[in-house]
């Protein structure tokens, strides 16, 4: 589902995304390579028209990975030691569009947030997200809070210790 209608079904945990992705402007792109094995990758994850954006080097290893298989996971950058920041993560699909398609503001995003280093051609993916999770550290408490979501059960909260 866009941004906007997982924003509708799990208001907190988008909340929660969309801070973590913002406050560094920084994310972490899974991707599975062509041999099957996992890629990982920085990226500036956009928000944008009510979807989350993905903008990559033309014919980069990642956005190739995406071309030939959508699925991916976002994760938020990661910080400190401990946790505290709290982790956010998107399992779903990216959506290849391109410049000629309806909304070519997609691209529009990216020439701006990249200034004057946007370059000529560049890969812009809209992300349908699946499921969802965000990772809440209580150090003084040693326990976690697992934050999770997917379309067919809804919402669920979990805590537990760790050492």
């Amino acid at each position: 589902m866009r941004w906007s209608e997982f924003q509708n079904a799990a208001p907190d945990l988008a909340r929660l995304a969309e801070e973590r992705f913002a406050r560094r402007g920084v994310a972490i792109l899974g991707t599975i390579r062509k041999d099957g094995s996992p890629r990982i990758s920085a990226i500036e994850p956009v928000l944008s028209h009510d979807e989350l954006l993905l903008g990559m080097m033309w014919r980069s290893h990642k956005a190739l990975d995406l071309v030939r298989d959508p699925r991916c996971v976002i994760h938020s950058a990661i910080t400190n030691v401990d946790g505290s920041d709290g982790e956010a993560k998107l399992y779903g699909r990216a959506i290849e569009r391109q410049e000629s398609d309806e909304g070519g503001w997609r691209y529009q995003a990216f020439r701006e947030r990249w200034e004057a280093t946007a370059p000529d051609a560049f890969h812009v993916f809209t992300v349908e997200i699946e499921s969802a999770a965000y990772i809440a550290y209580d150090i003084g408490k040693s326990q976690m809070t697992v934050t999770q979501w997917d379309a067919r059960r809804g919402v669920r909260k979990m805590s537990r210790a760790y050492p």
